[in-house]
């Protein structure tokens, strides 16, 4: 398989295929036709597609190296199984399937004689890794045979740490599975079908040695570990002591410092008085000179390394002159055919794409024309979020507004909303221009509340949208949700496309007459509130002639909610309706001093509900016709059973993390729990499903997808109003009705390499027990559950567990808790 771009390798990739880029003076490729050699497959053939006459051109028929080499080339990508089903006028014989892009000394004649032993239809070559995230898991029995793939999962989805390599062993037959046309991958499609045809799929487990050329990161280690001897790879030349290998030709100088482990290539030449240090390799015919010193550099063919310069931890390319002095920092990329001139510094993690020029003298603090931070995960459980001006700059955010108009149409809408802070509205200033510089034009509603924003999507004014906030617990902090044209938070593949794109640096960047424009639209709250008014039943509000205590905690609902609560007929006390950027973070203890002062007006003025909103008047927290503050969990819960009550077989979708009473409701009237994952966007689009009447979580957020499928206080209230008054109930009578709730959640520290492990080892301690693994795992015992789920953010597992009484899910979630410990080690 040589058909890879290696977009997450750029600016090393931009000029070259992913499975030519050299490691230790050979291209990747080459190192795997030499293991497919030494294991006696040499009828082989490369699927290319990228700049596939370099790769062509390099090899040609494989005699040099010992094998018989053809080409399937493909006019457009078709996946992987559909790359291999494109060559199969090659294939009338098993056969194995292997990347020309990663790095292994694998035992490939043991993987095929298991292969054969088991009869198997296909053998997938797995491997336990520390961090599984980036990669297909694979979940087989103690016999081998596979039961489920998972292709790249959150960490929430992260039952094992066992990958797929993408080594596999495949009988002929099982191509007439793959359709022709269109792309097609192994382990998304042609696997699972497989498992469903009951074809006989094994798991081949290794310790070998085995790692995805992925990322800058993962480039720099496999030179290491081939230079520790971790690998058995084929290296030119012959070995001085200390681990210093020369190529055929090379020259080092007796002056020179030269500290192993370190290869120099054939024809090179390192002058004296410079020093190469450990883990530095040099191509061929490179060329150091006197007072340079490299440690842990890659240096690739035809590269000058000039007198006194430096170079750690970096990436030099191919015909590229580093001149006099110059200082090349950690994590920097220097591509082919660069000029870097005399006493020029470029900063940590800079990459300077190919044929570009840095001046002499230059102090270089960002990337030339484009930049890449490598891979990382760019998006989180609230969208991107960071500390302001060192996570989320100005100049950060722009390109995060880039990559995402890159992904829409040209001409395309999208609107833009803030919150009251200075923060939020500086970031989302610096995304409009983003959007416009794409050629997406952009509907700036400004100061409103997301639902807002929301709404106007929804209703067709635009394709998708942004709300920028500062985060509710930091005030250091800002938060930025991108949705899409319902109003719904973006899925997880849309995320992936915007983080390939900014991460790539691909951006679409308009000509001067594509630009686009800025707008402010000016009925933007008109919009929503008319809608709201639609989407409720007036009439049996106004009948019931509530009272409400409303508490706006200075934030953006007092823009929508006086108008909205006054049109349907509530008698409204408002308090804290002004907007104070200083006062709109709210810790816990803040918020239960502005829930006690509300409990105390209801109970003074004869409401029938209290009511304090977010600052983004996203979530609500509610207090009772006798003034008693509910807890999150209690109010979702009476949210659940006045929907029960009033709509018969309801629908609700809450995430797996809440509590069993809900079912218990639901049944009530015939109803039906929709469990889903932890993440607002996983509620969001189960909520958008049809029939799903109403949706939830257990921090305040309530959704009513006929109106909008995403967190809105306002809605909330207008309609607990509509659903008290059909019930002809107060809702202390709901409260009171309660079914009781008894769950605890418990933190415990997990490095992250540690996490995929702990995870693995604990789904097959569960084997034979009710486990369900929507999010998580969670395992239930008779009525009672524990859930075990990693955080996406933080390296922490959770625990949570509900039993009958409060000391039973203690202990539960404590024997949970210390299980994750254990399993650990």
């Amino acid at each position: 398989m040589a058909g890879g771009q290696g977009s997450r390798l750029r600016p090393l990739t931009s000029n070259q295929p992913k499975p030519m880029l050299p490691i230790v003076g050979q291209p990747m490729m080459q190192h795997i036709l030499g293991l497919l050699r030494r294991h006696e497959f040499t009828d082989v053939v490369a699927t290319v597609q990228f700049l596939a006459s370099i790769i062509r051109n390099y090899f040609g028929d494989g005699s040099d190296l010992g094998v018989s080499l053809n080409y399937a080339t493909e006019e457009e990508p078709l996946g992987t199984a559909g790359s291999v089903r494109h060559a199969a006028h090659f294939l009338d014989d098993t056969f194995l399937v292997i990347s020309g892009d990663t790095l292994t000394d694998i035992d490939l004649t043991s993987v095929l004689a298991y292969h054969r032993e088991r009869q198997s239809a296909v053998t997938v070559v797995v491997k336990r890794v520390e961090d599984p995230l980036e990669f297909g898991i694979v979940i087989a029995d103690e016999d081998g045979r596979i039961d489920r793939f998972l292709e790249k999962p959150g960490w929430g989805e992260v039952f094992s740490d066992t990958i797929n390599t993408g080594i596999y062993v495949i009988e002929p037959e099982v191509l007439a599975h793959v359709p022709t046309g269109g792309a097609f991958d192994f382990a998304a499609d042609l696997f699972p079908l497989l498992l469903g045809k009951g074809l006989p799929m094994f798991a081949y487990r290794t310790d070998a040695y085995w790692t995805d050329v992925g990322t800058l990161e993962t480039y720099l280690q496999a030179h290491r570990d081939i230079l520790d001897g971790k690998v058995e790879v084929e290296m030119q030349g012959f070995e001085l002591g200390d681990g210093v290998r020369l190529g055929l030709g090379a020259e080092v100088d007796p002056d020179a410092q030269v500290a192993g482990p370190a290869y120099i290539g054939e024809n090179s030449r390192v002058e004296a008085g410079s020093t190469v240090r450990e883990y530095t390799v040099l191509g061929s015919n490179v060329v150091v000179k006197t007072g340079a010193f490299l440690h842990r550099a890659i240096v690739h063919d035809n590269a000058y390394i000039g007198p006194g310069s430096s170079l750690r931890g970096c990436v030099v390319g191919k015909n590229t002159d580093v001149k006099r002095n110059a200082r090349l920092e950690e994590g920097v990329v220097v591509a082919d055919e660069c000029y870097v001139g005399d006493g020029a510094v470029i900063n940590p993690q800079v990459k300077v794409y190919p044929f570009k020029t840095v001046d002499a003298g230059a102090l270089v603090t960002q990337s030339i024309i484009w930049e890449s931070h490598g891979a990382r995960s760019l998006f989180g459980q609230h969208g991107v979020a960071g500390l302001v001006n060192i996570d989320v700059t100005p100049e950060m955010a722009m390109r995060l507004a880039l990559a995402f108009g890159s992904t829409l149409p040209k001409s395309a809408v999208v609107t833009a909303s803030r919150d009251v802070t200075r923060t939020a509205r500086f970031v989302k200033r610096a995304m409009v221009a983003g959007f416009n510089a794409a050629g997406v034009g952009c509907h700036d509603l400004e100061l409103v509340p997301p639902a807002v924003a929301r709404h106007y999507a929804r209703s067709a004014r635009a394709i998708a949208g942004v709300c920028v906030r500062t985060a509710p617990d930091d005030p250091a902090s800002v938060q930025i949700q991108f949705f899409d044209g319902r109003g719904v938070d973006i899925d997880p593949a849309t995320q992936r496309k915007v983080e390939r794109t900014f991460y790539r640096d691909d951006f679409r960047r308009a000509f001067h007459h594509e630009i686009g424009e800025i707008t402010f639209p000016a009925r933007g709250r008109e919009y929503y509130t008319r809608g709201l008014w639609d989407a409720v039943d007036l009439e049996a509000i106004r009948e019931s002639a509530p009272k409400l205590v409303v508490d706006y905690a200075y934030g953006a609902g007092n823009l929508t909610a006086p108008a909205a609560l006054g049109r349907i007929g509530a008698d409204v006390l408002s308090m804290n309706a002004v907007l104070d950027e200083d006062r709109v973070v709210m810790d816990e203890a803040e918020t239960a001093r502005h829930l006690e002062t509300v409990a105390g007006l209801v109970r003074a003025s004869g409401a029938d509900v209290g009511v304090v909103m977010d600052a983004t008047a996203e979530r609500v927290r509610l207090v009772d016709d006798r003034g008693r503050v509910l807890d999150p969990v209690k109010g979702l819960l009476a949210y659940a059973s006045l929907v029960s009550r009033t709509i018969e077989a309801p629908r609700i979708a809450v995430p797996v993390t809440t509590p069993r009473a809900l079912a218990e409701i639901a049944a009530t009237s015939g109803g039906e729990i929709i469990w889903t994952r932890v993440a607002p966007s996983a509620l969001m689009a189960a909520a958008d499903e049809d029939k799903v009447v109403f949706a939830a979580d257990a921090a305040g957020g309530a959704i009513f997808p006929e109106f909008l499928a995403a967190f809105d206080a306002v809605m909330s209230v207008a309609k607990l109003l509509e659903l008290l008054a059909h019930a002809e109930v107060p809702l202390s009578e709901v409260v009171d009705a309660l079914p009781p709730v008894h769950l605890v959640e418990l933190d415990v520290p997990m490095p992250w390499e540690a996490k995929g492990t702990v995870m693995r080892r604990l789904l097959e301690r569960q084997q034979g027990g009710e486990v369900d693994v929507t999010d998580g795992v969670k395992v239930y015992r008779g009525r009672d559950w524990a859930l075990v789920l990693p955080d996406p953010v933080e390296p922490v597992v959770r625990v949570w567990a509900e039993a009958d009484s409060l000391d039973a899910a203690g202990l539960l979630a404590g024997e949970f808790a210390a299980l994750v410990d254990e399993l650990r080690d």
